[in-house]
């Protein structure tokens, strides 16, 4: 992954909603401004897929990165 920097998009919508894949993969469903906005979405999708296993990430957009350093999103606990 080649770093950027953030977008306006990026610092907007900081809440992301992370679909967990085999062999330690994941993929981005949908991104928030608003966090209960992001767990209203996640209920949903509990009801919709009860066995696909979602989670709520915050991702800080606005630090400035570096030219070698990856983005680290900070994970959230979220009660099941």
């Amino acid at each position: 992954m080649i770093p950027k920097q953030p977008t306006y998009r990026d610092r907007l919508q900081p809440w992301h909603l992370i679909r967990h894949l085999p062999n330690c993969q994941r993929l981005t469903v949908a991104r928030f401004a608003r966090r209960p906005d992001a767990e209203s979405y996640l209920n949903a999708l509990r009801h919709l897929m009860p066995a696909v296993p979602h989670t709520i990430v915050f991702v800080n957009a606005l630090s400035v990165l570096e030219e070698n350093s990856v983005p680290i999103p900070m994970q959230l606990s979220i009660e099941s």
